[in-house]
C-alpha cells in the first residue's frame, strides 16, 4: 500500500510548531521526563520532512506532534525510551534495505553515533531523526524567607537547580520572580524531579516547615542552623512523634565549611554541597566533605 501523498499531511498529523512548544512547556512544568523528536533530514518519498517535530512521553506515547507513520514509529518511540533512561540524545538514520547493504550495516547497528534503523514501507525513502530527552530539572525547594533562603533563590537556578520557594504570603515578594512561589510550608509529597530541601526559617516557623519536609519525598533535607538549635528541634520533633530514623534525614548545620559569614556566601557554601550530593558517583568516584 503506497502513500497517496506523502507531501501533503492530514490536518490530523499536522501540529503547528507552537503546538508543539507549548505541550513540551507544560510537561517542563509539570517535571514530566519526554523526548523530543525532530526529522533532519530525508531522501526520495518520505511521510514527513525535515523539521517535523514529535514529543514522546517517557511510557513511549506519542504525546503530540508527527515525524511519519508506523515506519518510523516503533524505531523512534525505542530510542526515544532508551534516550530518556539514560539521559543521552540519539541520531537514528531509518533507510531501506537495500542501502543498508551499501553501507555494510544492518537494522540495529550503531556507527559513530548513528543508529541504523530498517525502513519498512514501500516508499522506500531515508529519513534521519534526532531524539533529544528533556529531562525534568533538579528543584531546589527552599522553606522560608531569610536571607540566606534569598540568596539561595538567586544562585541555584545558575548552576541547575529550579527555584521553589516556599515562605507565609507576606514574605514571598522577596524572591526573585522566576522563582515558583509558595504560599506556607505544603509541600507536595512526591514530585518526577529530583528535590534538595533547604530550611532557612531563621526561628519562623521551625518545626513546621521541618515537618513538611520530612513528610515529602527528596534526595536531600538541609538546615539552616547551629549544632545546637538542630539538637532542640530534633528533640521537639521527637516529642511530636518523629522517628529516629527520619530525624536522621536533617543534614545541618547546611553547607560546606568555607569560613561563610554573609549571606550570599552562605548560601554559595550550601549549594557546593547539594551540588556534591547531586553528582556524587557521576565521575566514577565518591566525593567526600571537605
Amino acid at each position: 500500500m503506497k502513500h497517496s501523498a506523502p507531501e501533503t499531511l492530514s490536518a490530523a498529523h499536522q501540529a503547528s510548531a507552537s503546538e508543539v512548544s507549548a505541550l513540551a512547556e507544560q510537561l517542563r512544568k509539570d517535571a514530566e521526563p519526554y523526548a523530543l523528536a525532530t526529522v533532519v533530514r530525508t531522501i526520495s518519498v518520505t511521510a514527513a520532512k525535515a523539521g517535523a517535530k514529535a514529543v514522546i512521553a517517557a511510557d513511549g506515547h506519542i504525546a503530540g506532534g508527527w515525524i511519519g507513520g508506523g515506519c518510523a514509529r516503533s524505531a523512534v518511540i525505542k530510542a526515544a525510551k532508551a534516550a530518556i533512561e539514560d539521559g543521552e540524545p540519539k541520531l537514528i538514520s531509518l533507510q531501506p534495505e537495500d542501502l543498508l547493504a551499501e553501507l555494510g550495516v544492518e537494522a540495529g547497528d550503531n556507527r559513530q553515533g548513528v543508529q541504523f534503523a530498517k525502513n519498512m514501507c514501500p516508499s522506500q525513502g531515508t529519513m534521519d531523526i534526532f531524539v533529544e530527552p528533556v529531562l525534568p530539572r533538579p528543584k531546589l525547594v527552599i522553606l522560608g524567607a531569610s536571607p540566606v533562603a534569598v540568596a539561595l533563590a538567586r544562585q541555584g537556578p545558575n548552576i541547575g537547580f529550579e527555584c521553589v520557594a516556599h515562605a507565609s504570603l507576606e514574605d514571598l515578594s522577596a524572591f526573585p520572580e522566576f522563582c515558583d512561589l509558595k504560599d506556607g510550608f505544603i509541600i507536595p509529597e512526591n514530585s518526577n524531579a529530583e528535590r534538595y530541601l533547604v530550611v532557612s526559617t531563621q526561628g519562623r516557623g521551625d518545626l513546621t516547615a521541618l515537618e513538611a519536609a520530612l513528610a515529602a519525598n527528596s534526595k536531600h533535607i538541609a538546615f539552616v542552623g547551629s549544632h545546637r538549635k538542630i539538637a532542640h528541634l530534633k528533640s521537639k520533633l521527637r516529642e511530636r512523634g518523629i522517628s529516629e530514623e527520619s530525624l536522621e534525614r536533617i543534614d545541618g548545620p547546611a553547607g560546606l565549611d568555607l569560613g561563610a559569614i554573609t549571606p550570599e556566601e552562605i548560601a554559595l557554601s550550601i549549594l557546593a554541597e547539594l551540588l556534591m550530593v547531586r553528582r556524587k558517583g557521576q565521575r566514577g568516584t565518591d566525593v567526600h566533605h571537605i
